[in-house]
Formats: C-alpha cells, sequence, structure tokens
C-alpha cells in the first residue's frame, strides 16, 4: 500500500484541479523507471485510465494506481509534499531505498 500525507493530499488535489483531472474519479499514477543518479526513479503523473495489471489503493481521499512491477518497489512509501526553502516538491518516503540521491528523486535498493 502507499500512503499519502495531509500536506501531499492538498497539493494533489490543487493541481489535479488545475490540469483538469477530477480528484474524486481520477488517480495519481506512480511508477519506478530506470534511471537518475541511483539508478531508479520515480515517476508521478495524473490519469483518467486503469490498466488490467495495476494496482489500486486510496489513502486520505487521494486514488493512487501503479504498475505490477513498481509496486514490488513502492510497498509501504509514503507520499509526501514539502513546500520548504530548498524547493517546493513531491518526496517520496520509501522504506525499502537504501540509498537516495541528494534531491530524493532517485534511489537504490
Amino acid at each position: 500500500m502507499i500512503k499519502v500525507s495531509e500536506s501531499a493530499k492538498k497539493k494533489v488535489i490543487e493541481l489535479m484541479n488545475d490540469d483538469g483531472f477530477n480528484a474524486t474519479t481520477d488517480f495519481i499514477r506512480v511508477g519506478v523507471k530506470s534511471g537518475g543518479c541511483s539508478g531508479l526513479s520515480y515517476d508521478l503523473k495524473f490519469d483518467k485510465d486503469q490498466q488490467e495489471d495495476d494496482k489500486v489503493f486510496e489513502d486520505n481521499g487521494v486514488k493512487i494506481i501503479v504498475d505490477k512491477k513498481s509496486f514490488l518497489y513502492l510497498i509501504g512509501t509514503t507520499l509526501e509534499y514539502s513546500g520548504g526553502l530548498n524547493g517546493a516538491g513531491f518526496v517520496f518516503n520509501n522504506p525499502n531505498a537504501n540509498r537516495t540521491c541528494g534531491c530524493g528523486e532517485s534511489f537504490s535498493l
């Protein structure tokens, strides 16, 4: 399961509305792809369609879909949003990551 913090929920709903998505019916698609300075990087986008092999979660009023392959890397992850002085953005708190890069956008197991 993937959890969504309160700060991430607020920002997700705001961004979904800005992009023409409906937070009550549409999804955040979270994935993992090769790349980044630590080997794997996170992929986050909005989606209206669920694929056959997708895992579906809902936490804190946010619907999340994850493809089957990415799910193995993301079990137990919490999506958070940071609006601090070092830059605003989504942060993945992933207990499976052994190492992350300085920007937090990539990781390794």
